[in-house]
């Protein structure tokens, strides 16, 4: 890593701070912390959803299966977009309806208080768990790139997202988020290209690839394959279509605004998969090996992206993807902490421990429980370090569908299935864990060969197929046959209850009329004015860049990520002098 590397990362911390330090001033009360008042424009909050499914994983387990095996990593992020596109038809607007600060109060609403403590207390350690893993993620990516050791840099990564989370809160987070789109789409674009250029054009690259990393008949000879990728479409669509990630358009302006966002985030999804994973496909067609280039790695497949980088880079530019990197975990993680330490606040130490406190005084607990939530996932990840062999791919993807999918099923139905009784909610997750643990413990890949067979003995890749396809299916038939089971009940439900559950239906078909429901006044013209002003220095200090001794394609990848950054924030210094929208 050069100078030239080291002062872009140094740049980039220093302006993540800023953006923290200047939006702290947005924050006045425990709805600004942590749903930034309902304000937030479409395009901020597009980003940040985008962003917020994002994390180092991609760059490392994910671009892990694309050098071994291909295409299939693809199949994730286009289920992704699929999923954001449902948020626009459906999802998103109504998740803005629910008008609460956290996503646990609708469960409230819609479940009762028992669903409400029990997806609280699950919920929490295991988003915590998941942080640990975007984290551990961050820190190979760091370890392969730069040398350093894995959990050093755990804890200087884990810090810097720590106190920019901590500093402005959901403002901070969001405003951050926006700004990690434009560092990140850019570099992944030159990133792609540079090594579509090193490897000799597209041509060449499809024609070598075509039989191995882009041979579409695997989806038809690979044992499973075709099994995994409609599983897969399921699980990302209730993966960003229920109840706990409400917190995405809970901070929006209304129901059009939130609209929009999906739309947006679903674009960036579509449009990004193929430059994320083509990289460490053309890492693939050189016969160097990985183990030799990164021994501290227990998976040296997992340094793939980083490597092409390596090779194709002009001078500078490994700090602008470093930037990148950083960026996709630290908005993963950060809107984490801010979203589980309002839960805490605002679903239990307000209505549990102190129904009286003040604003203030949640405020400052809100705070604290961020630095407590970001010094936990430090400490997940380093315990992740510490684990031999582990494979991020298949960590992330054995956790979201064994645990965290039981969680998943009950609160997206929720919102689509109204009349049920309010114990449906714990009682689904139940069954659906129960359902899940059978799954992982019985129908193994050995019983799956038993009853279907295999054509030519199976891989790692097919075993994994498998194993995480029957447990989306499992688990969704499971939770949604008993789902349906509970309606039965509802006419005997309490009347309070069913009360709650009226109200809860009401607000999440009714629009949102900012003028009328939200007392702050519109901040749309401020928003897009710091934003702009925030961006344009950024892009010009990038576009600065191009006067390093480089190639002239070096020389223009400067340019382009530059201009990109400098060209967005001057559009919207002069969005923000024109009239409000509407």
């Amino acid at each position: 890593m050069t100078p030239y590397d080291l002062a872009v990362l140094a740049l980039y911390f220093v302006f993540m701070l800023t953006i923290s330090w200047v939006f702290r001033h947005f924050v006045s009360d425990v709805g600004s912390y942590f749903r930034s008042g309902g304000q937030v424009m479409w395009w901020m909050a597009g980003g940040s959803a985008f962003m917020v499914s994002f994390s180092a994983w991609t760059f490392t387990g994910a671009s892990s299966r694309a050098y071994l095996d291909g295409w299939p990593i693809m199949v994730i992020f286009v289920a992704n977009a699929v999923g954001f596109f449902f948020n626009a038809v459906y999802f998103g607007p109504k998740m803005r309806q629910l008008r609460v600060i956290t996503s646990m109060e609708a469960v409230k609403q819609r479940f009762g208080r028992g669903s409400e403590q029990t997806f609280t207390w699950i919920i929490m350690p295991l988003q915590l768990m998941t942080g640990g893993i975007w984290l551990y993620g961050m820190g190979i990516f760091f370890s392969a790139a730069f040398g350093f050791d894995v959990k050093i840099t755990i804890v200087i990564t884990g810090l810097c997202v720590l106190l920019m989370s901590l500093l402005g809160g959901s403002w901070a987070v969001i405003a951050s988020d926006f700004v990690q789109v434009l560092i990140l789409i850019p570099i992944t674009i030159i990133t792609a290209v540079l090594a579509v250029a090193h490897a000799g054009g597209f041509h060449t690259v499809v024609e070598k690839l075509s039989t191995t990393r882009l041979d579409m008949g695997k989806l038809f000879t690979d044992d499973y394959l075709l099994f995994w990728c409609v599983a897969i479409f399921l699980k990302q669509f209730l993966s960003t279509n229920n109840l706990n990630d409400a917190s995405r358009y809970l901070c929006v302006k209304d129901s059009k605004h939130a609209r929009k966002a999906g739309i947006l985030a679903g674009c960036l999804f579509l449009g990004g998969v193929f430059f994320w994973f083509l990289p460490p496909m053309i890492q693939s067609m050189n016969p160097t090996d990985l183990g030799t280039v990164f021994p501290s790695l227990g998976k040296p497949a997992e340094g793939a992206y980083f490597a092409i980088a390596q090779t194709v880079f002009p001078v500078g530019m490994m700090g602008l993807l470093a930037a990148g990197i950083f960026a996709a975990t630290m908005s993963s993680m950060d809107s984490g902490l801010n979203r589980n330490a309002g839960i805490f606040v605002k679903n239990f130490y307000q209505p549990i421990l102190r129904p009286d406190a003040t604003d203030k005084e949640l405020l400052n607990v809100g705070k604290s429980v961020t630095v407590v939530l970001g010094l936990l996932v430090i400490m997940i990840a380093i315990f992740y370090s510490q684990i031999k062999g582990l494979s991020l791919f298949e960590l992330m993807l054995k956790f979201q569908i064994l645990v965290s999918l039981p969680y998943v099923v009950p609160l997206v139905l929720g919102l689509i299935i109204r009349r049920t009784p309010g114990w449906t909610g714990w009682s689904t997750l139940v069954v659906c864990f129960f359902v899940s643990f059978l799954t992982n413990t019985f129908l193994n890949i050995d019983w799956a060969v038993g009853i279907f067979g295999s054509t030519d003995g199976i891989t790692t890749w097919e075993r994994q197929n498998w194993e995480q396809g029957i447990g989306v299916f499992t688990i969704t038939g499971a939770g949604v046959a008993w789902f349906l089971f509970t309606r039965r009940f509802y006419e005997f439900q309490d009347p309070a209850v069913k009360a709650d559950i009226e109200i809860f239906s009401k607000n999440v078909d009714r629009p949102v009329n900012y003028a009328e429901e939200e007392s702050a006044p519109s901040s749309d013209n401020k928003q897009a004015r710091m934003m702009g002003w925030l961006c344009i220095p950024y892009g010009a200090v990038v576009l600065l860049m191009t006067l390093i001794p480089n190639p002239p394609l070096g020389r223009l990848s400067f340019v382009f990520c530059g201009l990109t950054v400098m060209g967005i924030g001057t559009l919207l210094v002069r969005h923000s002098k024109g009239e409000e929208p509407t």
